[in-house]
């Protein structure tokens, strides 16, 4: 019955969903150029021979599923990949192996569902986390389309949720074949919303390679911080950036050349940071500006898009944001991939399992408020050392779970070798 009535409301809202899209289209949320693909409009023919469907919807997803694509095309399989977000279409244009697709996935209104899949008629569909966008999901079940959830995940809040409506959100899941959850607790949601088939076999985020950097970017910074102790930043939320001056000021008592490195999580925020920070009292070097740091600078914000890697090759110590003032944490793999000791706050629910494992392996430190961060990071700068212990530590552990990906594939290779079955020539 909620189902029905969800699909009756998407149905005749057509007039106020094209309202709501323009709306975001004024406000840069969508992209005009290919503002057609959200209403089921391809961008592109279909390549001949089997081809699958990975959704993910948006950047954490995407790069978590990038491996999986070059495994997938390697295979000599067609591969269509579909977000939801302008920022995550920009982050896998040059990341996606060549012969992959990109596009945005329609709004879930069944003319723009259908349209979608009389175009590309997937012969397997992986969806990611938890994205579930009802009519998409029961008209592919209807199709007979073989359906397999990767990197599931269902928050505790989210369950709780989704517990007031059992059966759409069981219809959706026994939609699949086959669950793959994230986490051991991400398993025992699934299945007690009515998922099927669900394994636990490891996080594809463990899968995902070094993020790329400039290495000329790199030796130019390296050769204007050099004799400095610095420490970086990363992926920060409002709020934080005022916790991350305060930690800085209580360590330059001690350092007084120290340089703190910020990547916002949301580089458009990075004026309105240097202008906070300057407020009270700091020197600040704005990237986007195309400011250095100086002799003078204390704070360093690199509110640019694509260069965190550069950033983790460049620091030894990395803070993850969204672990203080905002929950849920963002994913502290990606610095340990590159040898860096890893620091985040008490709010890791996106990253429960990982953020357990990293401190059982010596490769993060859970650090409560800005006293305990000044405390940890003021012990890591004085102890060469340690640090250089803890940033091995992180490396091993990055490159121990990063087998993942082979598990994963071998789970899905029945459904790998069906449609290419479907395919073969008599």
């Amino acid at each position: 019955m909620i189902y029905s009535l969800y699909r009756r409301v998407t149905d005749l809202g057509g007039p106020l969903i094209s309202l709501y899209l323009d709306s975001r289209r004024a406000r840069g949320k969508e992209d005009p150029a290919r503002f057609g693909e959200r209403l089921g409009q391809p961008g592109q023919p279909r390549p001949p021979g089997p081809l699958v469907w990975i959704h993910a919807a948006s950047v954490g997803e995407s790069l978590s599923v990038l491996p999986l694509v070059g495994r997938l095309r390697r295979r000599g399989l067609g591969v269509l990949l579909t977000t939801g977000t302008v920022t995550s279409a920009r982050m896998v244009a040059d990341r996606l192996p060549a012969g992959a697709i990109h596009q945005y996935l329609p709004v879930d209104r069944t003319p723009y569902v259908d349209s979608f899949l009389d175009h590309w008629r997937p012969d397997l569909m992986l969806w990611t986390e938890s994205d579930f966008w009802p009519n998409m999901l029961v008209e592919a079940k209807r199709r007979a389309i073989p359906m397999v959830l990767v990197q599931g995940r269902i928050s505790p809040r989210s369950y709780a949720r989704w517990r007031y409506l059992p059966d759409l959100i069981g219809s959706m899941l026994g939609g699949f074949d086959l669950c793959l959850a994230q986490t051991e607790a991400d398993a025992g949601r699934l299945r007690g919303l009515g998922g099927g088939d669900v394994r636990c076999l490891g996080n594809l985020k463990y899968a995902v390679p070094p993020l790329p950097g400039d290495e000329a970017e790199l030796v130019r910074l390296r050769a204007a911080l050099a004799g400095r102790p610095f420490w970086l930043a990363a992926s920060t939320h409002p709020g934080e950036e005022t916790i991350i001056a305060s930690v800085h000021r209580r360590l330059a008592e001690r350092f007084p050349t120290l340089l703190t490195l910020i990547v916002p999580r949301h580089p458009a925020r990075g004026p309105d940071i240097a202008r906070k920070l300057i407020a009270q009292g700091l020197s600040v070097a704005l990237r986007s500006g195309g400011e250095t740091p100086q002799a003078g600078t204390a704070i360093h914000i690199a509110d640019t898009m694509g260069e965190l890697g550069v950033f983790y090759r460049l620091a030894d110590i990395v803070f993850m944001g969204k672990s203080l003032t905002v929950g849920g944490g963002q994913n502290p793999f990606e610095p340990a991939r590159l040898g860096c000791a890893v620091l985040f706050g008490p709010q890791m629910e996106n990253f429960p399992d990982m953020a357990a494992q990293m401190i059982a392996a010596g490769a993060a430190i859970e650090v409560k408020d800005a006293e305990g961060m000044a405390e940890t990071l003021g012990a890591l700068l004085d102890d060469p050392a340690r640090l250089e212990r803890m940033k091995s530590a992180a490396a091993g552990w990055a490159e121990a779970e990063a087998e993942v990906l082979d598990v994963v594939e071998a789970a899905l290779a029945p459904f790998l070798r069906d449609a290419e079955r479907r395919h073969a020539r008599p």
